[in-house]
């Protein structure tokens, strides 16, 4: 009995194709980069807007006004801003 060559049909060895197609699927991944584009419209919320800036600076100038004593507060004002926002006026 003769034992030929288990090269397959035109002499392409089956387990040979396999290995090679793996061998450029994990060549192929390595190569691969993600990438991340930030819109215009994020950029711009990403940059300090001026009424955050002045917000702080308010949040800033009542800290130290609380902490040396200067602070004095208008209890009917409280009320008052307390009573449209939840009244939404």
């Amino acid at each position: 009995m003769k034992i030929n060559n288990n090269a397959g049909p035109a002499g392409i060895n089956p387990y040979l194709r396999a290995k090679n197609k793996m061998d450029n699927i994990e060549k192929n991944l390595g190569q691969q980069t993600d990438k991340v584009e930030i819109s215009s419209a994020a950029k711009e919320m990403q940059q300090m807007s001026q009424i955050a800036v002045q917000r702080q600076q308010r949040v800033e100038e009542l800290k130290n006004q609380v902490q040396t004593g200067a602070y004095k507060h208008d209890s009917k004002e409280t009320a008052k801003g307390l009573h449209d926002f939840f009244f939404k006026k």
